[in-house]
């Protein structure tokens, strides 16, 4: 299951998305009817973690950018913690489940992550103890796996960059931002009465 959770991670994401995009397209928000209020403070919150997301993964992509399974990755956010992509990842996603304006999709996609992507790092720190044996091991045992420890940091005066791989990096990591730009897109539509709902959600 590890193996296969990390060489489908992909895949296994992209229609998960399709999924939940259908469920998002069919459903609207229990709280959008007398609670103002209540929905705005649910998508500012996840404006701000969609935007801690997407930092923090322009940060990752650009210590990690290029030097995949070549040479182990220490510095800047992966000082912190040995998955920090994964981490803002999730903040990204939580945030985009209170840009819904609700609390359902929150829930369901922190579930959702911890359901799965615990499989995918336990593959991937298994290919990398093959590849960088006692410097992984010795990480491993310095660097918390998932939740920053911000006493660790530690960052070099000097980096150097793969321009052409961090590039195509940024998409990667400004999915956020476009999706609650999506979100945005269908509640404007479902205003306007172009599309309907199905069902609200709390």
């Amino acid at each position: 299951m590890p193996f296969r959770a990390e060489k489908y991670r992909i895949l296994i994401s992209r229609v998960a998305g399709a999924i939940i995009l259908f469920f998002v397209l069919a459903s609207k928000s229990h709280w959008q009817t007398g609670n103002e209020l209540f929905t705005s403070i649910l998508f500012f919150i996840g404006i701000v973690l969609v935007g801690v997301a997407s930092l923090g993964r322009m940060w990752c992509s650009l210590y990690v950018a290029g030097y995949k399974d070549k040479q182990l990755v220490t510095n800047g956010p992966y000082s912190l913690c040995r998955n920090p992509l994964y981490f803002f990842s999730l903040i990204g996603a939580i945030g985009i489940g209170f840009c819904t304006e609700t609390l359902t999709f929150p829930i369901l996609f922190l579930i959702l992550f911890a359901s799965y992507y615990p499989f995918v790092i336990k593959s991937e720190e298994k290919r990398l103890s093959s590849n960088f044996g006692a410097e992984f091991e010795s990480y491993i045992h310095n660097t918390p796996a998932f939740f920053p420890k911000f006493s660790l940091f530690d960052e070099p005066a000097t980096y150097q960059v793969n321009p052409v791989v961090y590039r195509i990096h940024i998409f990667s990591a400004l999915w956020f931002v476009w999706l609650a730009g999506i979100l945005e897109v269908i509640e404007g539509l479902r205003e306007t009465g172009a599309i309907g709902s199905l069902w609200s959600i709390y």
